[in-house]
C-alpha cells in the first residue's frame, strides 16, 4: 500500500499551505446518497467478495465536467467507489472537473496523494489518463468509456456495448409512439454518446422492417445529428427538446448527462411526450420527472468500477479492456415503471427474444444493416 507516500504528500501539502506557495484543487464534498438505476445486476456482496477490509487502500475518482451528482455516468461510477468503501472497507476520494483543463491537474493531484487506483470517468479524459499511467507505472488506473490500442499493465478501460440495450429502447419507442416520430440527441459527438444513438436508431429501423411501420427518428441518421456541445447546459437540452417536440416527436432519448434534465423540463411544460433516460434508471435517479420516464438504457458502471477496485485490493488488478454487454449484465433496459400497462405484452415478449438474438449475434444492432 501507499500509506507512507500519502503521509509524505500530506506533509508536503501542509507545508505549501503554511508558506502560501499555492494550493491544490479542492476535493469535492461527497454527494448525498442517491438512487441510481435499479439494484445493479451482479453487484458483489461481502459474502462473494473480499471479506477482509483494507482501510489502507485508497481509490480515487476524477469526474468529467458533469459532476459527481449528474444523475448519470459520473454519479454511477462514483457509486462503485461508495460500494467499495462500504463493502471492502477502503478509503475513497473524488475530484470534480469544472472543465477539460482540470483533467490533468486533478489526476496528478491524486497521484501525488498516493492513490492506489485512480478512476477517470469519460472519453474526454482518455489522453490525460494514458499519459498519467505511462508516467506512473506503480499506480493503477481505470477509465470509463475508453479503450486503448496499446495495452498497459496498470490501465484498464471500462467500455460498454450500450447500443445493445439502446436497440431494445428504440424498439419499444417504435412500438409505443403515437405520432410515428421519435427523437434523440447527444451532448458531444463522441463514440460513447453516438453508440447509444446508433442502437436506438437500429431498434426503430428493425421494428419498421419487422412490423411494416414507418416510425421516423429525428436527431440522428447514423452519421450526423443533434448535439448540444456539452454535458452541462440544461437550457440547451430544453431548447433541443422543444425543437424535437415541435417536429412531432413524442418519445425522446437525450444522451447528454444532466443536460437531459432540460429535456424533462421541456416535456413537462409542453404537457406531452415521454423520455428514455440513459446510464441510470431515470425513474429513480431523476425522480422528480419519474412520471415522464418510459424506460432507461442502463450502463452498469458501478459494478465495473467496484470490480476493478476489488481486484486492486486483492492484488489482482490487470490492465486491458472490460466490455459490458447484455450477456454479462454490463448494460440493460430498465423497467417501464408507471408505463408498465402501456407497453403491450406482445412487445415485452418480443424484447426477450430480441435480447437473446443480440447476445447470440443473430440480430445486428448497427443501423446501417437496416434500410
Amino acid at each position: 500500500m501507499k500509506t507512507t507516500t500519502r503521509a509524505l504528500a500530506a506533509i508536503a501539502a501542509a507545508a505549501l499551505l503554511a508558506t502560501g506557495c499555492g494550493s491544490a484543487p479542492e476535493v469535492a464534498e461527497e454527494p448525498e446518497e442517491t438512487s441510481t438505476a435499479t439494484e445493479p445486476a451482479g453487484e458483489a456482496t461481502t459474502d462473494e467478495a473480499t471479506e477482509a477490509t483494507d482501510a489502507d487502500y485508497l481509490a480515487c475518482q476524477v469526474t468529467d465536467t458533469g459532476g459527481v451528482d449528474d444523475r448519470s455516468f459520473n454519479q454511477t461510477a462514483y457509486k462503485g467507489l461508495q460500494d467499495a468503501e462500504s463493502q471492502l472497507g477502503i478509503e475513497i476520494q473524488v475530484l470534480e472537473s469544472q472543465s477539460e483543463a482540470d483533467f490533468e491537474p486533478n489526476i496528478n493531484q491524486f497521484v501525488s496523494q498516493g492513490c492506489d487506483l485512480i478512476v477517470t470517468v469519460g472519453f474526454l479524459l482518455g489522453e490525460a489518463t494514458e499519459g498519467a499511467a505511462q508516467a506512473n507505472p506503480d499506480t493503477d488506473f481505470a477509465i470509463v468509456d475508453f479503450a486503448y490500442e496499446t495495452e498497459y499493465d496498470n490501465l484498464l478501460g471500462l467500455t460498454f456495448e450500450t447500443d445493445q440495450a439502446a436497440f431494445l429502447a428504440g424498439y419499444v419507442a417504435a412500438a409505443t409512439t403515437e405520432t410515428g416520430t421519435v427523437g434523440t440527441y447527444g451532448g458531444i459527438n463522441i463514440p460513447p454518446v453516438t453508440i447509444f444513438m446508433d442502437g436506438f436508431l437500429a431498434g426503430v429501423r428493425y421494428h419498421n422492417q419487422e412490423k411494416g411501420t414507418e416510425v421516423e427518428v429525428l436527431g440522428w441518421d447514423g452519421t450526423d445529428g443533434l448535439f448540444t456541445g456539452d454535458f452541462s447546459s440544461q437550457d440547451k437540452g430544453r431548447q433541443t427538446t422543444d425543437q424535437l417536440l415541435q417536429a412531432g416527436a413524442d418519445i425522446i432519448m437525450p444522451v447528454a448527462g444532466p443536460v437531459g434534465l432540460g429535456s424533462a423540463a421541456a416535456i413537462e411544460e409542453a404537457g406531452r411526450g415521454k423520455l428514455i433516460w440513459v446510464d441510470t434508471d431515470g425513474f429513480e435517479s431523476a425522480s422528480q420527472f419519474s412520471e415522464l420516464m418510459l424506460t432507461s438504457v442502463m450502463k452498469n458502471m458501478d459494478v465495473a468500477v467496484f470490480t476493478a477496485i476489488e481486484r486492486g485490493v486483492n492484488g489482482e488488478f490487470e490492465g486491458g479492456v472490460y466490455s459490458g454487454t447484455l450477456e454479462n449484465d454490463g448494460v440493460g433496459l430498465a423497467p417501464f415503471h408507471d408505463f408498465e400497462d402501456e407497453v403491450p405484452q406482445e412487445t415485452k415478449d418480443e424484447l426477450e427474444k430480441l435480447r437473446e438474438g443480440i447476445i447470440s449475434g443473430e440480430i445486428s444492432v448497427k443501423p446501417a444493416d437496416y434500410s
